[in-house]
């Protein structure tokens, strides 16, 4: 059983910057460990309290939140050991899972984290392959499903049901394949929407501008947003009414590597080609959407002195290259601990390591300046929406204000 140690503030962290994601061959034989939250406002407790508690008499004083001018972020180290983590998120239940790419899915039940699937011989670990998503149906507490995304040894994308039988995996099945024409622009995002039905984000196939043609085809389930729907009783998944053209949700996309709702708010960090990264929000019951690629590259045209942008969806927010190399998206902070952060979303970049969130109405907020973290590969999500970043050097750090 590994024991919770104090909770460690980063003060400074090496700068560097590369053009993707590396990818080892083989796990980190490091022990993960998780450090506990000691001080007010720290991270998520896989413990939660009791939907009700005896009454009191206590009279309860109105909180007054900050201005979000005056509030200052830091980051404290949350979990070490991993290989490269990718996703941190709550299980239904409290549970944190975290994505490990090399192909392992660890549970943190306690503080103590165990592997809850080994699949690293099955998958395809190599620069943006590997495991990469997971998602846990509405359900999860009577059918205890769970889905995954990886790359399997051939190079395809995979995505599987996963029956849980307590803290390891049990019954897998295939729930869709799509042939990928490249090893990079992957995706791998997967959520259930508001809607109950399971939203899937795809690269276009890679190599580079678009040359397999996938981006604006909703013919194909590559360069777009997938919605199905699955669980028990369904084989393999069905269509729902509203989609574009079968599974295809919504197309335009180059490399949706991170994404996240918000309630009816889809958030969208699409990575870039060589010039901008973007952010896009829309809410999902307006149809179908065209995020632009590869017509657009974020609001600029693509190769192009004119375009025809007409009907695709303009980025909230965009930077060049100048200021990073690939955006990594999070999630909206809906969290107790930091109230004036609440509804921003924050997102970070791969190469330069600062974090930064964006509202809805576009205002742009600096947290923490460039070279605060090396390959910030994802973002992560506790039991009560406190939010964490993930490292490709294996660390998990928990998103806390700066006293």
């Amino acid at each position: 059983m590994r024991r919770l140690i104090p909770l460690l503030v980063v003060a400074a962290l090496t700068a560097g910057c590369s053009d993707a994601p590396s990818g080892d061959t083989t796990p980190s034989a490091n022990p993960v460990t998780v450090t506990a939250a000691t001080t007010a406002g720290a991270p998520d407790s896989t413990t939660t309290a009791p939907d009700t508690a005896p009454a009191t008499s206590t009279t309860v004083t109105p909180t007054t939140v900050g201005s979000l001018d005056d509030l200052a972020l830091t980051l404290s180290e949350f979990a070490t050991g991993f290989s490269q983590p990718v996703l941190m998120v709550p299980a239904p239940d409290g549970r944190l899972f975290v994505v490990d790419q090399p192909g392992i899915l660890w549970v943190i039940e306690d503080g103590d984290p165990q592997p809850f699937l080994d699949i690293s011989s099955e998958v395809r670990f190599d620069n943006e392959q590997g495991m990469l998503g997971i998602a846990f149906h509405p359900g999860f507490a009577s059918n205890n499903l769970l889905y995954i995304y990886y790359i399997d040894n051939g190079g395809n994308t995979v995505i599987e049901s996963v029956v849980a039988a307590g803290n390891t995996a049990g019954t897998r099945q295939k729930i869709l394949g799509i042939d990928q024409p490249a090893a990079n622009h992957n995706g791998g995002m997967m959520e259930f929407g508001p809607d109950g039905n399971l939203w899937i984000g795809t690269g276009d196939g890679g190599g580079s501008n678009n040359q397999f043609g996938n981006a604006q085809r909703a013919d194909t389930l590559l360069g777009a947003m997938l919605r199905i729907t699955v669980g028990p009783g369904i084989d393999g998944y069905t269509i729902p009414a509203g989609n574009l053209q079968d599974e295809v949700w919504a197309i335009g996309l180059r490399n949706p590597w991170r994404w996240a709702f918000d309630g009816n708010d889809l958030w969208i960090a699409d990575v870039g080609q060589a010039t901008i990264e973007e952010v896009d929000v829309v809410d999902w019951r307006d149809g179908n959407p065209n995020f632009g690629w590869s017509i657009l590259e974020g609001s600029e045209c693509f190769q192009a002195d004119t375009c025809d942008r007409s009907g695709m969806v303009e980025p909230v927010y965009e930077y060049t290259h100048s200021d990073g190399c690939a955006i990594t998206g999070g999630f909206v902070y809906r969290g107790d601990a930091i109230p004036e952060l609440t509804g921003q979303y924050l997102f970070s970049d791969y190469c330069t390591g600062w974090l930064r969130s964006v509202d809805r109405e576009g205002a742009v907020h600096d947290w923490l300046p460039t070279g605060t973290l090396t390959g910030v590969t994802g973002f992560g999500i506790g039991a009560s929406g406190e939010l964490y970043l993930m490292t490709a050097a294996g660390t998990i750090y928990a998103v806390a204000r700066d006293a």
